[in-house]
């Protein structure tokens, strides 16, 4: 267990033994409380520490060879490598601590301009994202869908045990928290009828996934390997890769999904570091086959993280639970998704964002989309208040949150919250 994440640390920053942000947390985001000015932050119990005043105060000046945390992105701050976010985040510990002779505790004029509650700042996109590539890395989720499209004698794919399926998605519309859906329009051809037709999505769905962000990539010709994964990723985000079904039943034979997944991914406007997650690590499940010595790790580890959706429809007053699952029952690491996505040659640059898939898991309730909680429509969702759902109505908001939990403090990822708006036209 690395020192930032000691147990024993201490804040002078007040917060709940339930925050998500507790002083072994330390996610970085891009905030800004005028609209006009988007810098670097860390969220620390309710409050944000501003990078920028920090850093213009000389607090990182025998770190970094160059100002990074005034921009509105973190990409340049990714760039510099493991050493560096390892360094930084070991002086933002230190200057958080309640210890004597702190440098931030002790200077109250400092701290005036250094902390801000999070209710008086808006959350902007963490970086600019260059490349999205969404892998299909559940078991439980593949096999699900694969039995409800082909039947259970068919729903792995042959390919699907050897390696980690994905695809290449669209960057442009990767949005931060907060921003709301507008349903999309497309083709859609039901079972049974002669011809599509163009209409909005009659099926629109959420699923939960996790997404990684590249701090530094790789050459182009140069594969990263899988034991040095870890070291290329800066950290995770919760990512809602929303997904209107009926379009892509229609559209995604023999490429895969187009249309009825580039019209929006939400992603949570903090990024947690792996290091930070470093308490929470467990022995993944064993893959049989074994995976050929590309994709095999000496340490197969992956993350103990619960995962929960939410629903509002307009007619509650309070989001109810509708799913709980957990980032370990991923079959394939996220070590192994960057190890296959690079061994072609593939170049990753800082900021290319990876989704897991969604990450549904053994029960019912893990199922981690619609598509999957009503068996296609077959077992609609029912809903406390006596409504029920196979798919998103306009104006439900989708909440999703996530935290990796034990005895001495949660690791929260703050959340992801979209309403779904009306089609336009």
């Amino acid at each position: 267990m690395g020192s930032t994440t000691d147990p024993k640390l201490k804040s002078f920053i007040q917060y709940d033994r339930n925050t998500q942000f507790p002083i072994q947390n330390l996610p970085y985001g891009v905030f800004s409380t005028d609209e006009k000015n988007p810098r670097v932050g860390v969220a620390i119990g309710d409050y944000i520490l501003d990078l920028k005043v920090v850093e213009a105060n000389g607090l990182f000046s025998d770190i970094l060879d160059e100002p990074v945390f005034h921009l509105p992105e973190l990409n340049p701050f990714m760039a510099k490598g493991k050493e560096i976010w390892t360094k930084v985040r070991q002086r933002i510990s230190k200057l958080l601590q309640d210890t004597q002779n702190n440098e931030l505790k002790d200077n109250e004029d400092l701290k005036k301009k250094a902390l801000v509650h999070q209710k008086n700042a808006k959350m902007h996109l963490p970086f600019r994202v260059g490349e999205f590539t969404d892998f299909y890395a559940s078991r439980y989720h593949a096999t699900n869908v694969g039995t409800i499209i082909r039947g259970p004698e068919n729903a792995l794919q042959p390919n699907w045990l050897h390696l980690p399926v994905g695809y290449h998605g669209r960057a442009s519309s990767v949005i931060v928290s907060g921003k709301d859906i507008v349903r999309p329009k497309g083709q859609i051809k039901p079972s049974g009828a002669e011809q599509p037709f163009f209409s909005p999505t009659r099926f629109l769905d959420f699923e939960f996934e996790m997404g990684f962000v590249v701090g530094t990539g790789n050459e182009l010709g140069h594969p990263i390997p899988v034991e040095k994964a870890k070291d290329h990723i800066f950290g995770l985000v919760i990512l809602n890769d929303w997904s209107a079904r009926d379009i892509q039943g229609w559209e995604y034979r023999p490429l895969g999904p187009f249309t009825a997944k580039n019209f929006a991914t939400s992603i949570s406007p903090w990024v947690v570091t792996l290091e930070a997650l470093e308490p929470f690590m467990v022995k993944k499940e064993d893959q049989d086959p074994m995976p050929m010595d590309y994709l095999k790790s000496s340490n197969p580890l992956t993350y103990d993280i619960v995962l929960e959706t939410y629903l509002q429809t307009i007619e509650m007053k309070e989001p109810e639970r509708i799913m709980r699952s957990n980032f370990k029952y991923l079959y394939w690491t996220i070590d192994q998704m960057l190890a296959h996505h690079t061994v072609t040659g593939c170049n990753m640059r800082t900021g290319d964002l990876c989704g897991t898939g969604t990450i549904s898991g053994p029960e019912k309730e893990t199922r981690a989309c619609l598509l999957e909680l009503t068996w296609r429509g077959k077992e609609p969702l029912q809903l406390s208040n006596g409504e029920t759902r196979k798919a998103l109505q306009d104006y439900d908001r989708v909440i999703m949150k996530a935290y990796a939990e034990n005895e001495h403090f949660r690791i929260g990822f703050g959340e992801v919250s979209s309403q779904v708006l009306p089609s336009i036209g």
